[in-house]
């Protein structure tokens, strides 16, 4: 802990804290409070740190009274939204959290496919609200992610092919900065604030509201899953790949390695699953497409047929419950030729436990059609992105996980693009004795520079630096 001459805590910081706690609409959360151990967990259970205090806000204005304490004490400062990230970003060590996941309200304009949340919405609550008028906004792929870090890092999951990614539909966003100004920011209001924000974390303040363009969405989508077991691998990989050049932007399809949860009756040997969305009232166009790969690539086993969007989206919530000890690391790569597809099968053969696996999305469609320089999200022109995660409760599992995670990230370097997807990379990915060497890494040279520009404008301090860190580049 340290005050604002970076000594030991003393009777300043507590007085501040008291009087910050007087000030709350909210909460504050000290060691010693009956719900303190509740209130300092994040969703990676492998992040164990103890704050020094957690604001538990009530309303928007804790988020300004919160960071004026932060200044003034010089704490180090976490802001969690939803709490999901597998990184553990949201909390800090003798710092202060500033908790913002009571804040959900959602409200949707039906007319102008406009929906405005709060900053500790999550995925499934904004599903709930906008699936009731026929509407989505692209998330990721579990329900419990806060909308909020899903927009500023990406939003990856069942709709990016068919509508872009959560930050491709957001149309403007409020943000409080370090120094306490609020900003609205849109493509015509502080424009360049707004293109860094969609990509580039929660480097340059808190959000305190998004708002999204909501995209038509049937109810009930066509989605399902084709299964392979291991010796069918090769050829369901290699028919994939040429059956993914030129698919209709409705079809939304991951691919998966992993072993199946125990209710699925499908053993305790790793599957190929090729998971899909078609995000189109047309069933029978989404049926002949996958039919191709059906007649292709013949099934193990399979199901599909038309699903509610809300089932779909939450199916694999179950996969990744609070409190799991989670790595993860991400690759973006653009070949599936028969040197990739064998080192894919040979990494994903390594897969010996439930809680391991291994992810490709298929990308282009609406995703790749965003240019380049549109927003700082690191890397378009991927065709396909892995990630990689180990997900386990018991900590006695925490090596083998991590060591998994790099074997399968260290083996598909030689097919790697540029750049990282920020909201996947897990506890201690983007740490080290230089800090800006993850982010430049991440986001390449140009828009490293430019990402540096707005650091520089609006948290020259770098109060904000619990993240994949932009360091400011003045002194």
């Amino acid at each position: 802990m340290r005050t604002t001459d970076g000594g030991a805590p003393g009777d300043g910081t507590a007085r501040a804290l008291q009087d910050l706690r007087d000030r709350l609409a909210g909460g504050l959360v000290e060691p010693g409070d009956p719900d303190y151990d509740r209130a300092r967990r994040v969703w990676n259970g492998a992040v164990d740190v103890r704050p020094r205090a957690i604001v538990r806000a009530g309303a928007a204005g804790d988020i300004d009274l919160t960071l004026a304490l932060a200044q003034r004490t010089r704490l180090p400062l976490a802001v969690r939204g939803g709490g999901y990230g597998p990184a553990g970003h949201g909390t800090v060590e003798d710092g202060l959290v500033l908790d913002l996941g009571r804040l959900r309200g959602v409200v949707v304009d039906p007319a102008n496919q406009l929906v405005s949340v709060e900053p500790g919405t999550t995925s499934a609550g904004l599903d709930r609200a906008t699936a009731r008028h026929g509407l989505a906004v692209p998330g990721g792929l579990v329900g419990a992610a806060g909308v909020a870090g899903l927009a500023l890092g990406g939003g990856m999951g069942w709709l990016t092919r068919s509508h872009g990614l959560t930050l491709d539909t957001l149309d403007s966003a409020d943000v409080v900065t370090a120094a306490g100004d609020h900003l609205h920011a849109s493509e015509e209001e502080n424009a360049e604030l707004f293109w860094g924000l969609r990509g580039g974390g929660g480097n340059f303040g808190v959000v305190s509201s998004c708002t999204f363009c909501a995209r038509r969405l049937p109810p009930a989508v066509l989605a399902g899953n084709l299964f392979y077991r291991g010796p069918h691998w090769h050829d369901a990989l290699t028919a994939f790949g040429e059956w993914s050049h030129g698919l209709p932007d409705e079809m939304n399809p991951v691919l998966t390695f992993a072993i199946l949860p125990p209710g699925a009756g499908m053993g305790d040997e790793p599957w190929l699953t090729v998971g899909f969305n078609w995000a189109s009232e047309d069933h029978a166009a989404g049926l002949d497409v996958i039919d191709v790969l059906r007649r292709d690539a013949l099934p193990d086993a399979e199901e599909m047929g038309p699903t509610p969007w809300l089932a779909w989206q939450g199916a694999r919530d179950a996969s990744f419950p609070r409190g799991s000890h989670g790595h993860w690391r991400n690759v973006p790569f653009s070949r599936l030729d028969e040197e990739v597809v064998d080192v894919l099968v040979e990494l994903a053969s390594g897969i010996t436990s439930r809680g391991t696996g291994i992810e490709v999305h298929h990308l282009e469609g609406a995703f790749g059609r965003v240019p380049e320089e549109a927003t700082a999200f690191p890397n378009r022109s991927a065709r396909y992105w892995l990630t990689v995660h180990g997900v386990r409760h018991d900590a006695a599992d925490d090596e083998h996980l991590a060591a998994f995670v790099r074997t399968v990230h260290e083996g598909m370097q030689p097919f790697a693009e540029h750049g990282e997807y920020v909201n996947l990379m897990g506890p201690g990915a983007a740490s080290g004795a230089d800090p800006a060497a993850a982010a430049r890494l991440v986001y390449g040279r140009q828009k490293y520079q430019r990402l540096v520009a707005l650091k520089d404008r609006y948290d020259p301090g770098n109060l904000f630096r619990r993240n994949v860190n932009v360091v400011p580049g003045r002194p």
